[in-house]
């Protein structure tokens, strides 16, 4: 039995994405000047981005999005925990794991600091640079996606994920006993 249960889990993300929400529309700032943002991107060599100095309409349509996902996912979990934990997010929680590896993947590839464009010059244990002479930006609007926040937030949310996938794997043998019982009970 997992030590937080995945209903737990999936409460604490829900409520994460509903104050990120309220931080991408009141101050944005705040949120790019964390230390685990500026660790991580420093780190990997992911550059900084102005974007989030100030509000904008774009910001405050990814509060709303948030928003939406948070609280949607917030009501999903008052269903019952056969159709909740097993059918909705054990699917949910994989195809999001996934998703997420894959933006992850993606920043940190196709990058300005990627392994990809490395130069011959430089060692394979430097510290990666964001600045890359012959690295060629992405024709389709892409390297919006190649900054240290949207690393940061999809490095968290695939950890995340993972770990409510795992504990959702745990926590089916139980959920499917409990329901079998029952079941049981209702038929003597």
């Amino acid at each position: 039995m997992a030590l937080i249960s995945a209903k737990t889990i999936i409460t604490s993300v829900s409520l994460f994405h509903v104050t990120l929400a309220y931080f991408f529309l009141a101050s944005p700032s705040s949120i790019d000047s964390q230390a685990l943002v500026y660790m991580l991107g420093e780190s990997m060599g992911i550059p900084y981005v102005r974007g989030f100095d100030t509000q904008s309409p774009a910001l405050a349509f990814l509060a709303a999005i948030l928003i939406l996902i948070g609280f949607s996912d917030l009501v999903s979990l008052s269903m019952p925990d056969e159709v909740c934990l097993i059918f909705h997010w054990g699917t949910q929680a994989p195809l999001r794991f996934v998703v997420c590896l894959g933006f992850v993947l993606y920043t940190f590839l196709f990058g300005p600091s990627s392994p990809v464009y490395q130069t011959p010059s430089r060692g394979h244990f430097t510290h990666p640079s964001s600045h890359n002479p012959s690295y060629r930006p992405a024709g389709w609007g892409g390297d919006g996606l190649k900054n240290r926040l949207f690393f940061t937030f999809m490095f968290v949310e695939m950890m995340t994920w993972f770990w409510i996938w795992v504990t959702l794997r745990e926590e089916r043998n139980t959920i499917l006993e409990r329901k079998s019982r029952r079941r049981n009970s209702h038929v003597m």
